[in-house]
């Protein structure tokens, strides 16, 4: 058994990459650590970034391909040595990549005899061919060789339908992963309660990003997924099968101000600004945002005004209808 020394951190969180190499055009490796963590936290990252890793980051690929005058895909054509069959499947070997948004269109096309590679398709400036090399057909005769392409960018593995498409165009099954692979590992240190534990994290990449890319995008990935229960909406909160919800007490401030209207302090209501109100910093930001400025703005607004403001939670409507019953006792005394 071979062991190796890993220098980790002990005391802030911190990440290394200890190995990293290229195999070859379309084969990247790299090896990752995070420490320290407490036990179980290393599985929880790790499963969650295996999985971020291996379907949440977008890659381009060749999704159809459309020859003229081809019955159906398992056609041959006269002077190709492979059949159209075995040409979709050099396409689906292509490695791109993009800066792409949707789709876009590339073309072949070559005049025989000789190889058809790669660097023979003719691509947008936004797609870059990461293997020039690869080999899509071989052309025996001095014939023309004309494919017409789509190119997609997208994530996860999307299988083609079995439909043919009258135009001649045949879709191909696109692996859109970048990442070819994804492991995790933990060793554990230390004793009893202070039990520690190092994160292990191997990466193989196809070659359009690499390792690293790969971990960054993915970390951003899933921080973008769990970013919304931050600022979870909570104006309405549903049971089981979303029959019944949860509503708010109603927002009676207009009432308040009809009286404040009467005793003519309304005037003096412009003149109290929010800044006096005493309201937690986030709070008191979001009224900002959405130009409430004084305890007249504030009183001119209901409760569903409130909740339509970005980042405005339910227990916010609840600590401000508390302030606001203080401030207007104040007025109406």
């Amino acid at each position: 058994m071979v062991r190796e020394k890993v220098t980790v951190s002990t005391r802030t969180l911190q990440w290394k990459c200890v190995e990293s190499r290229v195999d070859s055009k379309r084969l990247y490796y790299g090896r990752f650590i995070l420490s320290p963590l407490m036990k179980g936290q290393a599985d929880t990252i790790g499963i969650a970034m295996r999985r971020a890793l291996l379907g949440e980051i977008e890659g381009t690929c060749i999704t159809r391909a459309k020859f003229e005058k081809i019955p159906h895909e398992y056609s041959t054509i006269v002077g190709i040595q492979e059949s159209v069959h075995e040409i979709l499947m050099n396409l689906k070997e292509i490695v791109l990549r993009s800066n792409l948004y949707g789709t876009c269109n590339a073309s072949i096309c070559v005049k025989g005899p000789g190889c058809v590679t790669a660097q023979d398709i003719i691509l947008p400036p936004s797609v870059e061919i990461i293997d020039n090399t690869q080999h899509i057909a071989s052309l025996m005769e001095p014939i023309n060789l004309c494919i017409g392409l789509q190119i997609e960018r997208n994530r996860g593995y999307h299988i083609k339908t079995p439909n043919n498409f009258q135009d001649g165009s045949y879709p191909i099954d696109a692996v859109f992963m970048p990442v070819r692979n994804a492991n995790h590992s933990i060793h554990s240190y230390g004793n009893g309660n202070e039990k520690q534990e190092i994160l292990f994290l191997e990466i193989w990449t196809n070659g359009s990003l690499t390792p690293k890319e790969a971990l960054h995008e993915a970390s951003r990935n899933l921080i973008d997924l769990l970013i919304p229960f931050l600022h979870a909406e909570e104006e309405n909160l549903y049971l089981e099968n979303n029959q019944y919800k949860v509503t708010l007490p109603l927002f009676t401030f207009h009432d308040r101000l009809a009286k404040l209207r009467k005793t003519k302090k309304e005037k003096a209501l412009k003149y109290i600004f929010i800044d006096q109100l005493e309201l937690p910093p986030r709070i008191y930001n979001c009224l900002k945002k959405s130009n409430i400025h004084t305890l007249l703005d504030l009183l001119n607004k209901s409760q569903e005004d409130l909740m339509k403001m970005k980042h405005f939670r339910r227990e916010d409507v609840k600590q401000i209808l508390d302030i606001l019953e203080i401030e207007s006792s104040k007025q109406l005394a």
